[in-house]
């Protein structure tokens, strides 16, 4: 009973009560500003721009400080069809980054996993087409699926295509080189998650008389939903807000336009800064939302 007097004991907070260490706040110094300077500078800087007003003199690319949000109105109804194709684009080339990359990252970090030799060798020929340059690799599909290349001729000699058809400048090439170019993003977070995966949950499984479809929809598939996350997040994002592979000079036409190539011309050509600035904000305000929703519905909440 003495002891009761003194209350109910608290629990010991190791380093509570101390201050944050001069060292660690030095350590930080740099990252923080380097995020001010290269990340929330320039994205102020964008906000503003969205919402100037042209300049009383009439003259273009000329604009002031002001705060039209109707230049969001503008863009949204004006840049409909671009904004609708982005991500219509984005999805179906995402879907066939997965249907192609689960398969393979799944042989190499599964099937291959007693071969470590080659195991490394098949992840570096994933990431061997990072060492090429973007351009030079959409460049070089230009020229194989070009009318005249042996590819088109041989489908049209096979009547898979009319005499009078082409493949670049259709949606199809651009999906293609969106496809192509942003496998490896899909690839790596889905093999990192199976070459984790413990392979006696999946003998467990069989011994508990599942078949192979079972095992991998209850058990694989569950196991490796971050991977499936993260990986359709790091191919979704930057295909939508691609505009090389849809460009007229690359894979794509006036018909495939999206909605880079709109802040493009808006911005080198047009001379029509709010526009491509508020276009820009209205696309970043929309991946936000959709990626939010993507993985609350997921219910992989943590990568947020």
């Amino acid at each position: 009973m003495a002891f009761a007097a003194f209350g109910p004991s608290q629990p010991v907070v190791a380093g509570a009560g101390k201050k944050s260490s001069p060292i660690v706040l030095a350590l930080l110094l740099p990252g923080i500003i380097y995020l001010g300077l290269f990340f929330l500078t320039p994205l102020i800087s964008l906000i503003i721009t969205a919402v100037e007003v042209p300049d009383a003199s009439g003259a273009i690319g000329a604009y002031n400080y002001g705060f039209d949000i109707s230049n969001f109105g503008y863009v949204a109804t004006h840049y409909f069809q671009q904004i609708l194709r982005s991500f219509l684009y984005a999805t179906i080339a995402t879907v066939l980054a997965l249907l192609i990359s689960y398969p393979l990252a799944y042989f190499i970090g599964v099937r291959m996993r007693r071969f470590a030799v080659l195991q490394r060798i098949l992840v570096t020929l994933v990431i061997a087409p990072f060492f090429i340059s973007f351009l030079l690799r959409t460049l070089a599909w230009k020229q194989l699926l070009a009318d005249n290349s042996w590819a088109i001729e041989t489908l049209k000699a096979l009547h898979l295509m009319g005499a009078n058809d082409y493949f670049i400048g259709t949606p199809g090439s651009v999906i293609f080189g969106l496809t192509y170019n942003f496998i490896p993003f899909m690839t790596l977070p889905l093999y990192t998650t199976l070459e984790r995966l413990d392979l006696r949950l999946l003998e467990a499984g069989s011994d508990l008389y599942a078949n192979s479809r079972h095992v991998f929809t209850r058990v694989t598939l569950p196991i490796t939903l971050p991977g499936i996350i993260s990986g359709t997040l790091l191919t979704f994002i930057p295909i939508s807000g691609d505009y090389v592979n849809a460009s007229a000079n690359y894979l794509g036409s006036s018909k495939t336009s999206m909605i880079g190539n709109m802040v493009e011309a808006d911005f080198l050509q047009n001379l029509q800064y709010p526009s491509a600035a508020a276009l820009s904000v209205l696309f970043m305000a929309v991946i936000l939302v959709l990626v939010w929703v993507y993985v609350k519905k997921s219910g992989t909440e943590d990568l947020l």
